[in-house]
């Protein structure tokens, strides 16, 4: 016993993201929501797979992602607990 497959995988592009598919990933979700990773590619009309468009939206898409550099209070926080706590 596994787990079921999580989608079809003849017919889904692989390798890296459009734009227009960003475009079409951030319009489904800010309109309904998440909901099903499984169901959400065929709802939002791409051609992927749900844990691939789960990925595309937690690691790079979602709105409150910071990007960029560590400011001196951020450094100085992770300086100070890797002090305290280490590498755990």
């Amino acid at each position: 016993m596994g787990r079921s497959p999580c989608c079809e995988k003849v017919g889904l592009k692989k390798g890296p993201w459009t734009p227009e598919e960003d475009q079409k990933l951030l319009t489904y979700i800010e309109e309904h929501g998440h909901g099903s990773w499984r169901a959400l590619p065929a709802k939002a009309g791409l051609q992927r797979c749900g844990k691939s468009c789960r990925l595309r939206w937690s690691n790079y898409l979602r709105p409150d992602i910071k990007r960029g550099n560590f400011n001196l209070q951020e450094a100085q926080t992770i300086i100070q607990l890797h002090a305290l706590v280490g590498n755990r």
